[in-house]
């Protein structure tokens, strides 16, 4: 099997490196609109060839769509109108449920599976690209009525094939659940990272006094905005959603030391506890 990756960044170069050593596939790849990536990762191994993206979807039997949502929208149909019926298209994008309506009336919608490993790190291009970076996280598959079995059991072998669990779940209620869990909180670190160096103008104190939990908070500012912008813009309205109930509980705190209620405060600290069951 030959597998096309177009976006040879973190993600696509990092599933480039296991489903090889895994040897889930026999060839790789790849073309990237940005000349550097595309030459890196030639150069470093994690695909065999870089080509222009017709070839590419001509020689491909698996062609894995790893771009930036607003890039996957615009390319999705066209890369269903190039393709036959024996050729599998799997996007791993952040939000499904714009880019699954785009293509739901398409004559080769079966051969498109809509997923998103649920993996990812602040850093990004060819060069970020990891080993083990997907094992034991989630790998959601989308709408898979509307995707040829075949096609489904293809992209649910390679998510075995990078340790994934695969869990199926329809294209809304996955931005919903996404906006709770992922992109409220790089709204959150942005947010902080900004607020700092509004508040902090000497450089160095930031560098001396950060301590790991305002690292570890503030670690996912580094993230590309050209990733990040079509995200948050694709999944407005829940992304908003979310927004109104952080403000929410801001607001509380806020109120509780403006009040100087500890009491308050402790009920609010105790109640965030509870996710030490969830997340251990």
């Amino acid at each position: 099997m030959t597998i096309g990756i177009i976006g040879l960044g973190l993600i696509g170069g990092s599933m480039a490196i296991d489903l090889r050593r895994n040897k889930f596939a026999d060839k790789f790849l790849g073309c990237d609109n940005i000349d550097l990536n595309a030459m890196t990762a030639q150069r470093i191994g994690l695909v065999d060839e870089v080509m222009p993206y017709e070839e590419l979807i001509k020689k491909s039997d698996l062609i894995l769509l790893a771009v930036p949502v607003s890039a996957a929208l615009r390319m999705l149909s066209d890369i269903l109108d190039k393709i036959n019926d024996n050729q599998v298209v799997v996007d791993i994008c952040s939000t499904k449920e714009k880019l699954n309506d785009s293509v739901h009336y398409h004559p080769r919608r079966k051969n498109y599976v809509a997923s998103h490993p649920m993996a990812g790190t602040e850093f990004s291009g060819p060069w970020a690209a990891i080993p083990n970076l997907f094992a034991g996280r989630a790998g959601i598959i989308c709408n898979a009525e509307d995707s040829d079995p075949k096609a489904v059991e293809l992209v649910r072998s390679m998510y075995d094939s990078l340790n994934m669990r695969v869990i199926y779940m329809r294209a809304a209620h996955h931005d919903v659940h996404t906006a709770y869990v992922s992109h409220i909180s790089h709204i959150i670190s942005f947010a902080l990272a900004l607020t700092v160096l509004d508040k902090e103008k000497n450089e160095k104190n930031i560098f001396d006094l950060a301590s790991g939990g305002f690292a570890s908070t503030a670690r996912l500012a580094k993230s590309n905005p050209e990733m990040w912008v079509p995200i948050f813009m694709q999944n407005k309205e829940n992304v908003l959603s979310v927004l109104d109930s952080y403000m929410d509980k801001l607001q509380q705190f806020k109120n509780a030391l403006e009040e100087n209620d500890e009491s308050r405060l402790k009920v609010l600290i105790d109640d965030a506890n509870r996710i030490k069951r969830i997340l251990r």
